[in-house]
């Protein structure tokens, strides 16, 4: 930004344009910048968020998953397949949609983003918090 302003500077040195008009790009530069350190502030508390994973079945197969946002991409999807691949939580997993959970976060969506309830008493809750 810095050198933005020092561009600002020499075109109202130069006179290509007029000190009040220098100021109100100077204001817009920062304002901007403050934007975007908000953004990127926020970005950064969703970050440290967690992914959390309950599975509690009927038959006490349960499961309890804590994954912090930052690295849920590579461990979901990783995750996921290898659920997938064993017969006895096939099951539990088959219905997931992890594409969901994904875009869930890319999107920074906060609480519960999955609540299944199957009729046998299984439940399925992902939630960010």
């Amino acid at each position: 930004m810095r050198e933005e302003i020092a561009k600002v500077l020499t075109m109202v040195q130069e006179g290509k344009i007029d000190a009040d008009k220098g100021s109100e790009l100077i204001q817009v530069l920062k304002e901007k910048e403050e934007a975007g350190s908000k953004l990127l502030e926020k970005q950064t508390k969703y970050l440290d968020k967690t992914l959390k994973i309950r599975v509690v079945s009927a038959e006490n197969d349960n499961v309890t998953v804590n994954l912090p946002i930052k690295l849920i991409k590579v461990v979901l999807m990783a995750g996921h397949s290898i659920a997938a691949s064993i017969p006895q939580s096939e099951k539990y997993v088959k219905d997931l949609d992890i594409n969901l959970i994904v875009e869930a976060i890319e999107n920074e969506l906060d609480g519960q983003i999955v609540d299944v309830k199957s009729a046998n008493g299984d439940t399925v809750s992902v939630i960010i918090e």
